[in-house]
């Protein structure tokens, strides 16, 4: 069972387009709660036990957010206030936290909603995490159904669940599936990838791509569907679909 997880909560999220008396991505509120809480209470309702999340950006505002917190979770902040390492960097530097068993990842503005309400969509991902043959396994929405978002998708996926990432494609055509912000990785992952320090600041893109080159990157389709919220346009389409509820 998997009961670590992180939250990755230091990017500037410049897209948002914010102010410096904003407060960093995560804090978003969106339909009156944040980015960021959400996210807890959804680790949390999945039976995660311990949340990793690092701090870079408006670190204090998200240090002040949490000391608000008095769920069953476990948080401990790990500190990139003296670089920012990007996503995988800033995992690798937390690995002595995360500790030894796979864990869960999930970027700091993920948003979400399931297509039943009774059936919560992180457990089930959860669950399909086989760590006997996956290196990863990221969460994925068909590139159709995505809410403020206009890209050209992310990956195609094999009837195995196998995953390979887009081809450039002449006539404009999307992939299947958009990567949603939530991942489980394995540590011997990182083994082969920079180290966490400002050289080595990293993509978790490389973890993905080290992971396919071994035949172990997989995909899990949100059983709902993905909002991005990384632009003032994505935020307000968000708002709108989570006031329809």
């Amino acid at each position: 069972m998997i009961d670590t997880a992180m939250i990755l909560a230091a990017g500037k999220g410049t897209r948002m387009q914010s102010t410096p008396a904003d407060p960093p991505k995560p804090l978003t509120e969106i339909a009156g709660q944040s980015l960021l809480m959400r996210m807890v209470a959804r680790l949390e309702a999945s039976g995660i036990k311990k949340i990793i999340i690092n701090l870079h950006h408006k670190a204090a505002h998200i240090e002040r957010a949490l000391a608000r917190y008095d769920g069953s979770c476990e948080i401990i902040f790990s500190d990139e206030r003296a670089a920012l390492l990007e996503t995988g960097g800033g995992v690798k530097k937390a690995l002595p936290l995360l500790g030894d068993a796979p864990f869960l990842v999930a970027n700091g503005d993920v948003l979400w909603r399931e297509a039943d309400n009774a059936n919560a969509a992180l457990p089930a991902f959860l669950a399909a995490f086989n760590a006997a043959h996956m290196q990863a396994l990221l969460m994925l929405c068909a590139t159709q159904k995505a809410s403020g978002y206009d890209g050209a998708g992310d990956y195609e996926q094999s009837a195995d669940g196998r995953l390979t990432r887009r081809a450039p494609n002449p006539q404009g055509k999307s992939a299947q599936y958009v990567f949603a912000g939530v991942q489980v990785l394995t540590p011997d992952l990182f083994d082969a990838l920079p180290a966490a320090s400002t050289k080595g600041a990293f993509s978790l893109n490389l973890a993905y791509d080290a992971a396919a080159q071994n035949g172990a990157l997989y995909g899990h389709v949100l059983d709902g569907q993905w909002m991005h919220v990384g632009t003032p346009q994505g935020r307000a389409a968000a708002e709108a679909i989570l006031a329809a509820d």
